[in-house]
């Protein structure tokens, strides 16, 4: 069995988040969830994870998916493991990797790697480590003369000064027997000026007796990288948002001016898709072959088919057809389908509502709840009035219906196929197929009327004449 402990306690203190730091997001998805998805990816899927500092947090993202660990009293990360010794022992044989929590750049490719070397080789302990190009503030790693094993991890403040010129560092991460993980944890010690218990020294006492020690090269520097503020995490963001980048131009995303541009390595952009400055795209996203997103979009969760064009448009949890215009100033709100070849203008927002094909909601509308067919035309200012302050109930729109401007659709109502309605009106009923629906009064113009209320105003603009 292998299984892992993610050492997610901290707090951060330099964050000043009420969050623990494992669920500060790195390009809008949390630390953890980083973690968590290469774990998945490498096939390792019985995690515990420690939790302390606002733990609720935790519990509510992971939602149950993982067993979680409670230290209520954070005394050093071997003391962290300590309280996730009954998960363990649950699953004494074979393999547990050791994880800190607020390292979101590990890879499924080292996890595998590290864990084939680590059983391939025999090792109580192999330590994941990585060359850098400033070591400072970091654990060396102190190789045998031939390399092939590990005798010490010197912190930089114990190094000698030929030990300090050494690049490879301890990236925080261990696989261990797991049998010999529970029999090493008793024997910590907190005999520091700390008063911690560190899952460091384990790699000593192991030595001590005579059980192996490795370390793995990681060729991914990253996996190494954190924070423990703000700008360290605007930099993890940086690092991150040149990553996604640079995956997607080349896969054949076409980027003219990366600008303002924050992609979600969850989402996937099909190569001849254009993403133009300003596009936030967060989630898990999808974006179809030729396809325009940008400038100044927001898209979360939403997918868009091929040769579709979003200009300035906010979107969650939306379904965008192939062929679509939406754009400029649209919100897409949950539950939104854009069938093929819809077109939706500026200042329209759509909600829990299914447009058909060839439809268009062209500009000044808000379709709410609605199901709306094909080759229908909203004229400007038209809406759909799902909600009576109480319940929300649903409009129909039939195929090829005509809705003029300024109507007000009161739900629940139905427009038939082929059917139009009158402009300005506020329709209560059925229309039929294909009958045009008037509900206004006739107009009566009383003479003289805005003369005598406007006679100020009327004075006053003379004044301006004159």
């Amino acid at each position: 069995m292998t299984n892992a402990v993610i050492l997610a306690g901290g707090q951060g203190k330099r964050l000043r988040s009420d969050k623990p730091k494992t669920l500060t997001e790195i390009l809008g998805k949390p630390i953890l969830g980083w973690i968590t998805d290469a774990f998945e990816a490498a096939g390792i899927d019985n995690v515990c994870v420690v939790t302390g500092y606002a733990h609720e947090y935790i519990d509510e993202y992971l939602a149950g998916k993982y067993e979680t660990a409670f230290q209520a009293e954070r005394l050093g990360t071997g003391h962290a493991v300590m309280i996730a010794s009954d998960f363990l022992k649950r699953s004494p044989d074979g393999e547990t990797l050791i994880f800190n929590g607020d390292a979101p750049f590990v890879d499924a490719k080292t996890l595998k790697e590290s864990l084939e070397y680590h059983k391939s080789r025999g090792n109580a302990v192999t330590v994941i480590t990585a060359e850098v190009d400033d070591p400072s503030g970091y654990g060396r790693i102190i190789r045998s003369a031939d390399g092939s094993s590990l005798l010490a991890i010197r912190e930089q403040k114990d190094c000698a000064p030929e030990e300090a010129e050494i690049c490879e560092i301890n990236s925080g991460c261990f696989w261990f027997d797991t049998k010999a993980l529970l029999e090493t944890l008793p024997k910590l010690k907190c005999e520091n000026s700390q008063h911690e218990y560190y899952i460091t020294d384990t790699v000593e006492i192991l030595l001590s007796e005579g059980k192996r020690a490795g370390a793995f090269a990681a060729e991914n520097q990253d996996i190494v990288l954190s924070a423990n503020d703000r700008k360290g995490m605007l930099a993890l963001n940086e690092t991150a948002r040149r990553r996604v980048i640079d995956k997607l131009l080349e896969d054949g995303v076409e980027i003219v001016c990366a600008d303002g541009i924050i992609i979600s390595p969850d989402s996937e952009i099909a190569p001849g898709a254009k993403i133009l400055p300003g596009t936030i795209i967060t989630g898990r996203c999808r974006i179809g072959k030729n396809s325009v997103v940008g400038p100044n979009s927001q898209l979360k969760n939403t997918s868009v088919g091929e040769r579709s064009s979003l200009n300035c448009v906010v979107a969650n949890e939306a379904v965008i057809g192939s062929d679509c215009t939406v754009g400029p100033f649209v919100q897409l709100r949950p539950g939104t389908v854009l069938k093929d070849f819809v077109h939706v203008g500026d200042f329209v927002e759509i909600k829990n509502t299914a447009v058909g094909e060839g439809s268009a909601v062209a500009h000044f509308n808000y379709l709410g709840d609605s199901d709306v067919g094909r080759n229908v035309n909203f004229g400007c200012g038209s809406l759909t009035a799902n909600y009576d302050g109480t319940n929300k109930s649903r409009c129909e729109i039939g195929d090829d219906a005509f809705i003029g401007c300024n109507t007000n659709l009161i739900a629940p109502v139905k427009v038939g196929k082929a059917a139009y309605t009158a402009a300005g009106s506020t329709i209560t009923k059925d229309i039929p197929d294909g009958a045009l629906g008037i509900a206004r009064n006739r107009q009566e113009n009383k003479e003289g009327f805005a003369e005598k209320k406007l006679q100020r105003h009327l004075e006053k603009g003379k004044k301006f004449k004159e």
